[in-house]
């Protein structure tokens, strides 16, 4: 048994492109997790929580910094080198003594030399991992051999070679050779259930194509998506074939096998915690970077705009302090409020340029500080003008596809420009650079099938809407670098921004000239 530390330990259990909703306990006609469900039921599993950008990499830098990609800069998955910020969750952990562990798949602005324990994994078999056996090596092989599109036989290999099973592994191993005296930070990434959509027996057979519930939203609802959905579904006709519609049911088939192994690989995790003597001291928070269409629309993957499939994410912390009421259904919260959350936790100052707030008050059933969270918010694009077919740019110039086999959803058609999206009550808003704008009610139209843009019966809905919407891209505004003479920036120690808060002399945020990492 290890010894328990003053401050908690913490483990981030971040899944990859497992959107929210395809949980029993969301819904959903089909068991995925069950232990999930049940093990969420200890803690708080958020129902309206949002990616602030539903890319990868931008998406875990956002994490990390508590800043929205298009202040931290990485806005694509090809800009780690630009992350730009003061001090972020790694920083702030290890000047507070904690000893830091990478289980999993990174893709963030860090290397994974700069946790002081790391063994990776990703998509496709040699991207960090060690391969030692041969049932190890044959996987990786397999990997490599999918070309990161769907598996229609089970993997190689059992369990036991699949990357959920090596990375829980992985932090055990840290966790058994870490500091009994010191508190241990575990970020356990899971590269699943991104594509390539593989999954071994007896998961494989867990959700068989023929048994899955009909998407709601199906290809004859795509004129009414807009120009990039109806984009990506030529360009999967084109790579998928007449076989199109058998092999997005395979994609879903082996993505709900997926979401089953990787639930009794959560199991595996809670109860070594359990076995330890870890569980009643360690913070875990379960979350993924962003959904997946996993069907919806006649599409997979990702790629278009600021939907709610891609958007919403599960969202649950368990652990001490914490106070267990299940489902909280009410408040909108996002990934860029971990940083602020835990360091309010663990008594340390939320680094300047963090754009997030504490969500201590909703863990703790504490009263809730009023309008603080009544609305997400989230962004796409990496600036310009829309790419489209008369440009003359191919597929396979751009590097999206090659061999006319493989196919990257995230491509300078899908990620030009700018797109925001804002949450609040039940309606979802989306607005580009060109004005084009989309208004969905989300609790009458979950799978977002109506526009109400243009219905003069929500003339009111709209304008409250676009109003907050501006409101909170303001908010958004990046508060780095501070002036560097005079001016004194008032930021709440917390992130919120409709308390009433008087400024003390420890309480000014007054730095300047400011040094940022970032390059």
């Amino acid at each position: 048994m290890k010894s328990q530390t003053a401050k908690p330990n913490i483990i981030i259990v971040m899944t990859d492109q497992q959107r929210a909703d395809l949980r029993k306990s969301c819904g959903y006609c089909l068991d995925t997790m069950p232990f999930l469900d049940e093990w969420s039921c200890g803690g708080v599993d958020f129902d309206r929580a949002y990616t602030p950008n539903p890319t990868c990499m931008p998406a875990r830098v956002s994490m990390f910094t508590g800043r929205y990609a298009d202040c931290h800069k990485v806005r694509t998955n090809h800009n780690a080198i630009d992350a730009l910020y003061t001090k972020d969750l790694l920083d702030v952990l290890k000047e507070n003594g904690y000893q830091t562990a990478l289980c999993g798949k990174n893709h963030s602005h860090h290397n994974a030399g700069d946790f002081d324990f790391h063994e990776e994994t990703g998509h496709l078999g040699y991207e960090g991992e060690i391969n030692t056996s041969q049932e190890e090596i044959e996987f990786a092989d397999f990997l490599v051999s999918t070309r990161h599109m769907e598996t229609p036989a089970p993997s190689p290999g059992g369990l036991e070679v699949q990357h959920p099973y090596r990375n829980v592994t992985s932090a055990f191993k840290f966790i058994d050779g870490a500091d009994n005296e010191k508190p241990f930070f575990t970020w356990v990434s899971f590269a699943e259930p991104h594509n390539p959509y593989q999954v071994p027996e007896p998961y494989f057979d867990m959700f068989p194509p023929e048994c899955l519930p009909p998407t709601l939203g199906t290809k004859d609802d795509l004129d009414n998506k807009g120009a990039r959905f109806r984009w990506l579904r030529d360009k999967w006709e084109d790579i998928l074939g007449d076989r199109i519609e058998e092999r997005i049911l395979r994609c879903r088939s082996n993505y709900h096998g997926m979401l089953r192994l990787i639930d009794d690989q959560l199991k595996r995790l809670i109860e070594g915690l359990r076995e330890r003597g870890l569980e009643k001291n360690t913070i875990v928070i379960y979350v993924s970077d962003h959904g997946d269409f996993a069907g919806e629309y006649g599409l997979i993957r990702k790629g278009a705009d600021l939907p709610e499939v891609l958007t919403r994410i599960p969202f649950i912390w368990q652990g001490p302090g914490i106070k267990p009421h299940g489902k909280q259904t009410d408040s909108f919260v996002s990934m860029v409020d971990i940083l602020p959350t835990l360091c309010d936790i663990i008594g340390a100052e939320m680094p300047l340029g963090c754009q997030g707030k504490s969500i201590l008050p909703l863990l703790t059933g504490m009263d809730i500080p009023d309008r603080e969270f009544d609305c997400a918010y989230s962004e796409s694009g990496f600036s310009g003008l829309y790419w489209n077919d008369k440009d003359g740019l191919t597929l396979e110039e751009e590097g999206a596809s090659k061999d006319h086999v493989t196919f990257d959803c995230l491509n300078t058609w899908t990620q030009c420009g700018q797109v925001r999206m804002l949450r609040k009550d039940d309606y979802r808003l989306q607005l580009d650079m060109m004005g084009t704008g989309y208004l969905y009610n989300v609790k009458k139209d979950p799978f977002e099938l109506i526009n109400l843009w243009d219905n003069p019966d929500y003339n009111k809905v709209k304008t409250n809407m676009l109003t907050e919407l501006a409101a909170a891209m303001l908010r958004a505004c990046d508060p780095i670098p501070v002036p560097h003479n005079r001016y004194r920036t008032k930021i709440h120690p917390k992130g919120y921004w409709h308390q009433p808060y008087t400024c003390s002399d420890t309480g000014i945020r007054n730095i300047g000239p400011l040094t940022c990492k970032g390059k």
